[in-house]
C-alpha cells in the first residue's frame, strides 16, 4: 500500500473506530427512522465500516474481523449489564455480526483484486 493510501486509512480507522465506541457506549441512544428495521441497519454499518478499515491497515485480516466479532458480543452485554440507558438486544449482535460478515467478505475481494 503507498504510504498516502495507507495514512488515509489510518484515519478513517480512527474516526470510524471513535463513531463505533461512541455509538455502542453512548448513555442513551434513540435510533427513530421511517421504518422499524432502522436500528438494524445503523448496527450493521457501526460494525462494518470499522472492520472494513481496520482490516485494510491491520497485517493480519482474521485480527480485524475476530475483534469486532467479540465486541458484537460484548458490546451488548455491556449495554444490558452496565449501562442504565440502554439495553442488549440478542437481534442487535445478529445485526453486528452481519456486518463483520460484509466487511470480512469486502476485504478478501479487495486483498485479492489489489494482488491480481
Amino acid at each position: 500500500m503507498v504510504a498516502g493510501a495507507r495514512r488515509w486509512w489510518v484515519a478513517t480507522a480512527v474516526l470510524s473506530l471513535t463513531v463505533h465506541l461512541l455509538a455502542l457506549y453512548w448513555p442513551v441512544v434513540t435510533v427513530a427512522g421511517p421504518v422499524s428495521w432502522t436500528d438494524k441497519a445503523v448496527h450493521v454499518l457501526v460494525f462494518a465500516i470499522p472492520t472494513y478499515a481496520v482490516g485494510m491497515v491491520v497485517a493480519r485480516l482474521w485480527w480485524a474481523v475476530t475483534g469486532f466479532a467479540a465486541h458484537a458480543l460484548v458490546s451488548e452485554l455491556s449495554q444490558h449489564l452496565l449501562l442504565p440507558g440502554r439495553s442488549g438486544d440478542p437481534w442487535d449482535v445478529v445485526a453486528d455480526l452481519a456486518g463483520v460478515a460484509l466487511a470480512a467478505v469486502a476485504l478478501v475481494v479487495s486483498r485479492r483484486v489489489a494482488r491480481w
